[in-house]
């Protein structure tokens, strides 16, 4: 799976405004310079969760965008699905996005993509904002372990 720009977006400024949840809102300016967004493409992206729900605006100059809910009551996958949509590898092994394959019934590695469909739906859904603003950041050892030396396309 590979996360949209939008996606990815999208997430950077809501774990911003959760790791300052309860502490007022964020002007769509701020949000874009902290998080290295394009401004205009952070406000469409506002504007989108705002209408889901996902946040409230306060209008005027020296308003902004707050969560409209906690941050531990957002899981990285429902914002990711606003977006993206779905959050399988292929379609033969979506659930809202299915398309059938010509190999279904003999396909063996389809089996291996429903389990990581299943593993990466039940992850992103444990992933709330709270959690992740919490965490620490993916430090670049991590990335180039040693494990993963030899694994080209990763």
């Amino acid at each position: 799976m590979k996360l949209s720009r939008k996606s990815d977006y999208a997430l950077r400024a809501l774990v911003t405004l959760a790791g300052r949840s309860g502490r007022g809102h964020m002007s769509v300016r701020e949000l874009a310079e902290l998080n290295d967004i394009p401004k205009r493409f952070l406000e469409q992206i506002m504007l989108e969760l705002k209408a889901k729900g996902i946040v409230n605006s306060i209008a005027g100059r020296i308003g902004g965008f707050e969560l409209a809910m906690a941050p531990e009551h957002i899981s990285m996958g429902r914002i990711v699905r606003i977006f993206d949509e779905m959050l399988a590898p292929i379609p033969c092994v979506s659930a809202t996005h299915y398309e059938p394959c010509s190999q279904e019934m003999t396909c063996r590695f389809r089996r291996v993509l429903l389990d990581i469909r299943n593993y990466t739906a039940k992850r992103m859904e444990e992933a709330t904002l709270a959690s992740i603003a919490a965490g620490p950041p993916v430090e670049r050892r991590e990335v180039f372990h040693p494990q993963f030396e030899f694994a080209d396309g990763i």
